[in-house]
């Protein structure tokens, strides 16, 4: 039995998901079974999921959209932009395997999977609290101030920082086996994540200088223009350690693959935030949940990444 796990690529939660489930799987289902992993990312325009993916017996999605394709077995997501092509939800609740589950309310996937795992088919989730607790903090940025989420000195946001820019299909599947027996100090400390990150760290505080030379701050929102610098991907804590009084962050970058824009609101004022980010993201083709969304466009679209990015702009300030 071949069980092919599709995850929420260049993601924390993606990954940790993934390794609740083979090891829920493994307890509870099938002991022989044999694992493989696949990353999904979101395409421009919020384009289906290739069909070509399910290769399984059984095909799993982790954190990522929901697809109508029967190959699909097992579906576990916590997003509010989970079904974006016609007929998705529907079929989603048309649904009689008891293998697929939904919840928008859910600050991580892992933690969901887990309590669903452990609710509905009796399954001890306990040896990997650690994991548990540590995808809930990231996923649902529960830190206690910008400033953690910025030093990345905890185990869990190194790791975390490695599976964010990573580009080797091959890394997140070896970080997914070892999540599911290693404490995160021991893989954080590991070639595997250790290697990677030295130049991440040092990009990371690029990324800061940038930001903090780039960003404008104007009616409660911070917003930057990174696409000339070649980026696409960084820390979304740093505006909020560097305006803590921010409301929303707002900015645009481009990279090899993409241009990006992406949307946050401040988790240490959430009081504040008026808008719904996954709604304003889903105009564009874009989504994630109320209070953090991204929109990708392709590589040679970043005048329209740009122009969603200004309209945007003026929405949150206004």
């Amino acid at each position: 039995m071949n069980v092919q796990v599709l995850f929420h690529d260049s993601c924390f939660d993606g990954a940790a998901s993934a390794a609740v489930f083979t090891r829920f799987y493994r307890e509870r289902v099938r002991p022989d079974a044999r694992f493989s992993y696949r990353g999904l990312s979101h395409q421009a325009g919020g384009a289906p999921i290739d069909p070509a993916v399910f290769t399984g017996d059984e095909n799993v999605i982790v954190d990522f959209r929901y697809s109508q394709d029967p190959r699909l077995t097992w579906w576990f997501d916590h997003h509010v932009s989970a079904f974006q092509q016609p007929g998705d939800e529907a079929h989603f609740r048309a649904d009689t395997s008891g293998h697929k589950f939904h919840d928008a309310h859910r600050k991580s996937c892992t933690v969901y999977l887990a309590d669903v795992a452990r609710e509905r088919f009796g399954w001890d989730a306990s040896p990997m609290a650690e994991l548990l607790h540590w995808a809930e903090i990231i996923d649902g940025a529960l830190f206690p101030n910008p400033e953690m989420a910025v030093a990345l000195e905890e185990p869990a946001l190194r790791i975390m920082t490695v599976l964010e820019a990573n580009k080797d299909p091959a890394l997140i599947p070896q970080v997914i086996e070892r999540m599911q027996t290693d404490s995160l100090a021991s893989l954080a400390a590991s070639p595997l994540i250790a290697t990677p990150l030295a130049p991440l760290l040092e990009r990371h505080r690029r990324h800061i200088d940038l930001v903090r030379a780039k960003a404008r701050y104007e009616k409660g929102v911070v917003s930057f223009d990174l696409a000339d610098e070649g980026v696409d991907s960084l820390n979304k804590f740093i505006a909020y350690a560097l305006y803590p009084e921010a409301r929303y962050t707002l900015w645009v970058g481009q990279g090899p693959s993409r241009a990006k824009v992406s949307l946050g609101s401040n988790p240490w004022r959430p009081q504040e935030r008026r808008h719904d980010l996954a709604a304003i993201a889903s105009r564009y083709g874009g989504g994630g949940h109320p209070v953090v969304s991204a929109i990708s466009f392709k590589p040679g679209e970043l005048a329209r990444a740009r122009a969603a990015y200004l309209e945007i702009l003026s929405e949150l300030s206004g």
